[in-house]
């Protein structure tokens, strides 16, 4: 039986600032079932460094130590996770400007009818204000 602890297995992580994700979802796989390990009384320290705002320095959080067993299974969802970990989900918006849609990165046509539709939601929206306004009078 070969048996490995969290704490190593977070060491093998790509990009350590997601060690904190990692052992969220690890904790929901065994909750879940799909592989099975066991919490020992020790704790470690996540190598994610936090920082505060405003705040010189940083600091780190600690986690509770777990054994679990190294199989086939597992290494292929750690391996698909610790991909999906390294990605860079965040995406940047990009700002409706001449030069975004001359560059291709907006669709003039689907911009120009959600303009459309803002538009007359708008109009719509303030026919109705009037309309409920017509009746009252000071």
């Amino acid at each position: 039986m070969n048996l490995r602890r969290l704490s190593e297995q977070v060491a093998l992580l790509k990009n350590p600032q997601r060690s904190d994700q990692f052992v969220r979802q690890f904790r929901n796989a065994v909750r879940d079932g799909v592989f099975d390990a066991t919490e020992v009384p020790e704790r470690f320290e996540l190598p994610k460094q936090y920082a505060k705002r405003g705040q010189e320095g940083s600091y780190s959080k600690s986690a509770k130590e777990m054994v679990f067993e190294v199989n086939p299974a597992f290494e292929q969802w750690f391996n698909d996770l610790d991909d999906q970990l390294t990605q860079n989900k965040r995406t940047r918006k990009v700002k409706p400007s001449l030069e975004a849609f001359a560059k291709g990165e907006l669709d003039f046509k689907a911009q120009a009818a959600a303009t459309r539709a803002k538009m007359k939601a708008s109009e719509e929206k303030g026919k109705k204000l009037g309309a409920t306004r017509k009746g009252r009078k000071k």
